[in-house]
């Protein structure tokens, strides 16, 4: 009940408009998110290469409503990489089509993202296509399958969550593409998407095992498993170790600010670890997500409140 009270807030940006104006929420936001400017995650990036991580930079935004908005989007986005190959950073953009327009057109959105990934492959980075709420499901994987011929650097993700992920997940080791799963943030309805914690943990192992089998590594599948869950880091390094799946052909993915103490211990077992930076001013809806993903993000926010 608290996910769903949680992520129906994160649709009403007045109140974020609210928090925006306590000092104290401004603060705590940048837990989760880098800043405000580019400059901001850029400096993020740096300190995780230096602690010998890799890491992807996402600008916060989506459903923009106008073309300008979607190309201004786009331009963030080769900046930031023309930025990132000058200071010899290893981020990578991971991008959300409907802030690159899909809403309006999917050619505008095409458009803006071959503008993205043509800057990406031209410094030999991936492009992360992010997935959004299920009504967007169809769409993204129509989008992702009509780029990748010309860009086999654009990459897409998967959330097992969904009832429909493991035909998508088999759909897109037939592409031998690169997929990052993870569990899931939006609110959708029970007969889209398993409703307890239980199902979804279990729909995970299920489609971890589809990307760490014989076919999918044959074809050149490359998994990216997204999770602050010990359990399923671990069950994912065990099925690696027993499948014979060398460190550099997955990776485990977190985000910023969530679970830092485990980036040791998972470096120290030789696993290739990527964090998720955000930054920009709409970082409202992206932080209620993080509380609704987490009750101890909750927990953590009302201690400080009280404290205050």
């Amino acid at each position: 009940m608290l996910r769903s009270v949680l992520l129906s807030l994160s649709g009403q940006p007045r109140l974020g408009r609210a928090m925006d104006r306590l000092p104290f929420t401004r603060r705590l936001v940048r837990r989760f998110v880098a800043g405000t400017a580019a400059d901001d995650a850029l400096a993020v990036i740096g300190r995780i290469q230096d602690a010998g991580l890799l890491s992807a930079i996402t600008y916060l935004g989506e459903n923009v409503g106008t073309e300008v908005d979607a190309q201004r989007a786009a331009d963030v986005y080769v900046g930031l990489l023309d930025e990132i190959k000058r200071r010899n950073l290893r981020g990578v953009p991971s991008v959300k089509l409907t802030h690159l327009g899909l809403d309006l057109s999917e050619a505008l959105c095409r458009e803006n993202l071959a503008r993205v990934l043509e800057r990406a492959q031209a410094g030999a980075t991936l492009c992360w296509i992010d997935m959004e709420s299920s009504a967007y499901t169809d769409r993204t994987l129509a989008l992702y399958e009509a780029v990748r011929p010309r860009y086999p650097n654009a990459a897409c993700v998967i959330q097992a969550y969904l009832r429909r992920s493991e035909a998508d997940i088999r759909r897109l080791i037939r592409l031998g593409a690169t997929v990052r799963l993870c569990k899931g943030a939006y609110r959708e309805p029970p007969r889209l998407a398993f409703p307890t914690k239980g199902e979804v943990d279990e729909s995970y192992e299920r489609l971890m095992d589809l990307l760490c089998s014989p076919e999918a590594l044959a074809a050149g599948t490359y998994p990216a498993f997204a999770t602050h869950d010990e359990r399923l880091i671990a069950r994912a390094a065990r099925r690696a170790r027993e499948l014979h799946i060398p460190p550099e052909k997955f990776e485990i993915q977190m985000l910023y600010g969530i679970r830092q103490d485990l980036h040791v211990p998972l470096q120290r077992q030789g696993l290739r670890l990527r964090v998720l930076v955000p930054f920009g001013e709409e970082w409202y809806g992206y932080f209620m997500r993080r509380l609704a993903e987490r009750p101890a993000n909750l927990l953590f926010l009302l201690k400080h409140l009280f404290r205050g």
